[in-house]
């Protein structure tokens, strides 16, 4: 008891005159150092978020997010495992241990947050909710699918959002339902359903890469909800959490800086922007109250790049998938993109 009180009296003595208390290792970061790997849910296949090529080799925004991780805690991104998680598995994983993170296009809600055990770290994609339809219909607007069936995903937030959206605007849409999104895929290409719902980014995704003829499927404009969409842990271990946090707007920070993967090693030796410099592991000693050392952040940038970087090679214009970046661009360039101050 005695100790007790001299330690919380350290802390607070330590908080008042602005000294850093020393950072602890939670009980995820000293399993994943005891095995040296990180065991990432990520999801069955989402072209630009997680998929695993005829070799086995996975990529995507959120398998960018876990080789991040990898590199900042072990030194190396390749020291994960990927575990592939329907939707109605994924907390379950989770709230095991199974995994040590969800990184799996997984929207944050109240339920969620509140009633799961489970925390959101930092929003990685803003989405919403779309509709995919066949070229052919000549379709203009989601209002037109009066009495439609609509493919959809159970254990997503898609069923209630299409409930709520068809029940308002008195539109009688016939879910169909599948577990696994595979199946939602093939029912939808083969005709089974007049139109397709999910995140819009998820749609752009089942296109490019399900779709024999990409342009003879349109994604209709309207939006009926939000998804922000992000990594995911189990609550009551903030020191895991801060880590896959910090991270996230680590990679944000970079972009807005500037420090891109191709010139780190420049800015490493020449830049006296202190913000860089911190981002850099040479000015203040941020790894410290995370429990890591001082380039943890300086190994995920070399391993994966900025946020930008991320975007642009797994979902940007250029690639099968084609988004724009529109609400995810940087704050400083009209998106929602802002990450908390590295400091």
């Amino acid at each position: 008891m005695i100790a007790h009180r001299l330690t919380q009296l350290t802390l607070t003595i330590a908080a008042c005159l602005g000294v850093a208390a020393p950072a602890w290792a939670g009980k995820t970061l000293e399993q994943i150092r005891q095995r040296d790997q990180i065991v990432c849910g990520v999801s069955t296949g989402v072209a630009g978020f997680s998929a695993a090529d005829s070799q086995g080799k996975w990529t995507g925004m959120d398998v960018d997010v876990c080789r991040a991780l990898a590199a900042a805690v072990l030194g190396s991104p390749d020291k994960v495992r990927y575990v592939p998680l329907a939707a109605p598995q994924r907390f379950t994983a989770l709230q095991s241990g199974e995994v040590d993170l969800l990184s799996r296009n997984t929207t944050v809600t109240l339920s969620r947050d509140t009633t799961l055990g489970l925390s959101m770290t930092a929003v990685l994609l803003y989405d919403g909710q779309g509709f995919m339809v066949p070229a052919k219909l000549n379709l203009k607007s989601a209002r037109q699918l009066k009495d439609a069936t609509v493919c959809v995903q159970s254990g997503t937030t898609t069923e209630k959002n299409l409930s709520d959206y068809s029940r308002t605007h008195k539109l009688n849409l016939k879910p169909v339902v599948f577990e696994k999104i595979d199946a939602a895929n093939a029912a939808y290409f083969a005709g089974r359903c007049k139109a397709y719902s999910t995140d819009a980014s998820g749609l752009a995704s089942i296109r490019s890469r399900e779709a024999k003829n990409p342009k003879e499927h349109i994604i209709l404009p309207e939006l009926i909800s939000k998804e922000p969409l992000g990594p995911m842990v189990r609550k009551g271990d903030d020191e895991w959490l801060a880590i896959v946090r910090w991270t996230v707007y680590g990679l944000i920070e970079a972009e807005e800086q500037g420090v891109r993967s191709d010139n780190l090693q420049k800015l490493l030796a020449e830049s006296t922007d202190p913000v860089v410099m911190r981002l850099l592991g040479k000015g203040d000693d941020l790894g410290k109250a995370l429990a890591l050392d001082k380039e943890w952040l300086l190994r995920a940038l070399g391993s994966v790049g900025n946020y930008g970087e991320m975007f642009e090679r797994h979902l940007g214009e250029k690639t099968p998938v084609g988004l724009k970046r529109g609400a995810n661009n940087l704050w400083t360039q009209g998106g929602l993109l802002y990450a908390l101050p590295l400091r």
